[in-house]
């Protein structure tokens, strides 16, 4: 297992990038992840990570989930599977 040094949400402000941003939150607190969660908006960001797609979760750096439709099952999977 690695050890979780960042967590980003990147995505434009939309309601469904917002979205993500509190579930994330939500989740990382719940399995007591003592990372912030970054919620970042400059696509530059997303670019430079090879993502086109919003919104993204990234985990060190890494994106790991993209695109809207994301549910807390699926944040918690990935989170907990670091």
């Amino acid at each position: 297992m690695n050890k979780i040094k960042s967590i980003q949400v990147l995505g434009s402000g939309c309601p469904t990038c917002k979205q993500l941003y509190e579930t994330t939150k939500k989740i990382a607190a719940e399995l007591k992840i003592d990372t912030e969660v970054e919620y970042i908006t400059d696509v530059t960001k997303m670019i430079e990570m090879g993502v086109m797609t919003s919104p993204v979760l990234a985990i060190n750096g890494k994106p790991v989930l993209t695109g809207g439709g994301h549910g807390e099952d699926d944040v918690r999977d990935v989170l907990s599977k670091y």
